[in-house]
């Protein structure tokens, strides 16, 4: 049958990125506390393309992900994104594993428990010889405006805030560690499960501990900075502001010497 992708291309310019998107699929990560745990993955796969060809074979995408065994690690990862080259006859290819982790978490106060579902992300990049992993989380967590708290005679508007954390490494980091820091950034963490004696601790925790959306971010930065593992990190803090009609935001991206 005859080859449309690899006939020249009308336009001569090389595409940085080709490829599918948001394929779902069964997946297998590591859990510091169960060993395993499995969950879904929203997976996109891309690979450049020359000048000269029309198009990429989107098929070949999909066979690689299915000789692939779905676990989550080092190896595994590095052996798909080189098997998307290969099979693609790119230069360069890149996957990006998008998945919900669980952390079955205490209330504070009641020690009632729940589960915590956090938006992950693992993404892979082989450029020539060179691999590279991203790590990132997104994490949910209280904060109390500490300006609101000073200038009223009656409490402080508060909010959710999501930080996220993007992170590159040497060695091996827990998701679960990346979820630590970015709580307490925040003035609390976010629970599933709240019974009355949590709401009023949550609440008085919070209070005592207010911060600006620039604090969130500078607390979890100090964090990836203390953090032997981690080469270069990404941090933005978004507030869901209650009382203004738009969010307020900040972010610090280093490479650490």
């Amino acid at each position: 049958m005859k080859d449309i992708q690899s006939s020249p291309s009308d336009v001569s310019i090389a595409i940085d990125r080709v490829g599918i998107k948001s394929l779902r699929l069964p997946l297998t990560v590591r859990d510091r506390e169960r060993g395993r745990q499995n969950t879904v993955a929203e997976v996109d796969l891309a690979v450049d393309l020359p000048a000269e060809f029309k198009g990429t074979h989107m098929s070949r995408f999909v066979e690689a992900l299915e000789s692939w065994n779905g676990e989550l690690d080092y190896h595994g990862f590095r052996e798909l994104v080189a098997g998307v080259r290969t099979r693609l006859e790119a230069q360069n290819a890149h996957v990006t594993v998008r998945f919900p982790y669980f952390v079955r978490r205490a209330s504070p106060a009641s020690g009632a428990m729940s589960q915590m579902d956090y938006a992950c992300t693992v993404q892979g990049d082989l450029t020539g010889d060179k691999f590279r992993i991203t790590l990132g989380v997104e994490v949910p967590v209280m904060t109390v405006c500490p300006c609101s708290l000073a200038i009223s005679d009656q409490g402080a508007h508060s909010q959710r805030t999501v930080v996220r954390a993007r992170c590159r490494f040497k060695g091996f980091v827990w998701l679960e560690e990346l979820i630590t820091m970015a709580e307490g950034a925040g003035s609390s963490p976010v629970y599933a499960l709240l019974k009355r004696e949590d709401e009023k601790f949550v609440t008085e925790a919070a209070f005592a501990n207010p911060c600006f959306v620039e604090d969130v971010v500078r607390g979890m930065a100090k964090s990836l900075e203390e953090h032997a593992g981690v080469v270069w990190y990404s941090v933005e803090a978004e507030s869901f502001e209650s009382i203004h009609n738009h969010c307020a935001f900040a972010g610090i991206e280093r490479t650490k010497a």
